[in-house]
């Protein structure tokens, strides 16, 4: 078989921006960088083909992720002529993340492009020994290996010295050429506090608890704690009539209460005047004053999906994909500007901002299952962290107060 003059490039990403990170910032952790991916894997490419001379045959993009399942960079990247993502697990131990699976797939693609006659040269981005057998038997097949690194913080190697003595072609990428596509995080200095909150995040933090339904809470609590330590077979007290008496009301229906007393056939006690619900997107209690379900006005509101058309549903998916970051603040913005582009009417718009801090439910549902396409899930529950879903939904408010104070700012003379 012919072999092909064309190179291909293995990026371990997690030792490319871990290395980056501790080269800019100080320490090997991601989130201490923003990376413009374009202008890396543009830098990647141009380098790759002036070093062997070879024209580019793809970009092989192994990092890890939780479940394995695609980060907003992910998407990104895989949707880049010529690159190719693979994903191995990320896991956590000791309180430290860790690629599992990562080291294998490159290895497996290096062998496999080296037996199949596929390209000429191969640049490897990385730092494990573990590639050392495939990075040899690469050679065995006839192709030339090129072992870059990224430039260490202390001066020193951040490479397996065999993979070194091994390759065929060393390059170091220097703090001026990672630079082009890398830069630390401005975090307001390492010694200073965390920022404070969003205001509109701290708002919805601050929505009190009532003193009524914190002791209903405790009521509840201890009856249950009663009826667990009462003896088995022992009988409910009796009404006068010599009924079974019926439980206590609950303070707080949840959604299942919701769903028995719509249900047909016998209803259950019917909460008090006073009962509250708590929505998904509440951190407090909303009085409802004894009314089930959404209130016309909130029902009315139409759904971002009912307003979208089958072509915008493409464009969006194309947004997302190549330029919506992932960041929980974004992703409600983003969500609340589509929202209030397509709606027929301006009037929505004031009738919600006058709900804060409330969402509507339904309209509160299909936000949180947007949100969770960009990896913002807690993979053990397929829950949104509760940090993340308030940021998720003070952007979304953000967006709101910005068009509302928009419609209500006097015209120019």
């Amino acid at each position: 078989m012919e072999r092909v003059d064309r190179c291909v490039v293995l990026v371990d990403a997690g030792y490319l921006l871990g290395a980056a990170a501790s080269l800019l910032a100080g320490e090997p952790v991601r989130s201490r960088i923003t990376v413009d991916h374009p202008a890396l894997v543009q830098g990647l490419r141009e380098l790759a083909e002036s070093d062997t001379e070879r024209p580019l045959l793809r970009i092989y993009w192994f990092d890890g992720a939780p479940d394995r399942v695609p980060q907003p960079e992910h998407r990104r990247l895989r949707v880049m002529p010529r690159v190719t993502v693979r994903l191995g697990a990320l896991t956590r131990s000791d309180g430290r993340w860790a690629q599992k699976g990562v080291d294998a797939a490159m290895h497996a693609e290096l062998t496999e492009l080296a037996r199949n006659h596929a390209c000429s040269d191969i640049v490897l981005v990385t730092g494990d020994g573990d590639l050392l057998p495939g990075l040899m038997s690469a050679k065995e097949h006839g192709v030339a290996v090129h072992l870059w690194a990224v430039q260490a913080a202390d001066g020193d190697y951040n490479q397996s010295e065999d993979l070194v003595a091994e390759a065929d072609e060393r390059r170091v990428l220097d703090r001026s050429w990672i630079t082009r596509a890398v830069r630390a995080r401005d975090l307001g200095g390492l010694g200073t506090p965390p920022p404070a909150p969003r205001p509109e995040i701290a708002a919805i933090l601050s929505a009190p608890l009532p003193e009524a339904a914190l002791a209903a809470a405790q009521e509840r609590a201890a009856a249950e704690a009663a009826a667990a330590a009462a003896p088995e077979g022992e009988q409910e007290p009796a009404a006068a009539d010599g009924t079974p008496s019926a439980p206590a009301a609950k303070g707080v229906p949840t959604p299942k209460d919701l769903a028995a007393l719509r249900a047909p056939g016998p209803q259950p006690p019917q909460p008090p005047p006073n009962a509250t619900l708590r929505w998904s997107s509440d951190k407090g209690w909303i009085d409802r004053a004894g009314t089930l379900g959404e209130p016309p006005e909130t029902a009315s509101l139409p759904t971002l999906a009912q307003l979208t058309s089958a072509e915008q549903r493409w464009a969006d998916r194309e947004e997302d994909i190549t330029t919506v970051g992932g960041d929980p603040y974004e992703v409600g913005q983003v969500f609340a500007r589509r929202w209030m582009e397509r709606l027929p009417e301006n009037g929505h718009v004031s009738k919600l901002s006058t709900m804060y801090p409330r969402i509507p439910h339904r309209i509160d549902g299909e936000l949180l299952r947007y949100a969770a396409r960009f990896g913002l899930l807690a993979h053990k529950d397929d829950q949104i962290d509760e940090h993340d879903r308030y940021a998720i939904r003070a952007g979304f408010w953000r967006e709101i107060d910005v068009r509302a104070a928009a419609e209500h700012a006097p015209a120019a003379e």
